[in-house]
């Protein structure tokens, strides 16, 4: 765990965010005391949502083709 101060907190944010992405936690103090963590966020594991749940038809790149193209006006 880092710990920074807040003006060098202030000038690499964005740095300090990418590092905390990555799992880090990042203690800013102020006057040499901490102040405040930053720390990642849990996020949910969607992996295998709604696995099993519905079908995905063959042609489904193809499906409403034709009325697509009768809105585009290409259909002849």
């Amino acid at each position: 765990m880092a710990t920074i101060n807040v003006h060098e907190a202030k000038t690499q944010f964005s740095r300090l965010i990418g590092e905390v992405e990555q799992g880090a936690t990042i203690t800013i103090a102020r006057a040499g005391k901490p102040a405040a963590q930053l720390v990642p966020i849990a996020r949910p594991k969607r992996t295998g949502f709604l696995v099993g749940q519905f079908q995905v038809p063959d042609d489904f790149d193809a499906m409403g083709a034709d009325e697509i193209a009768v809105m585009f006006g290409e259909a002849g």
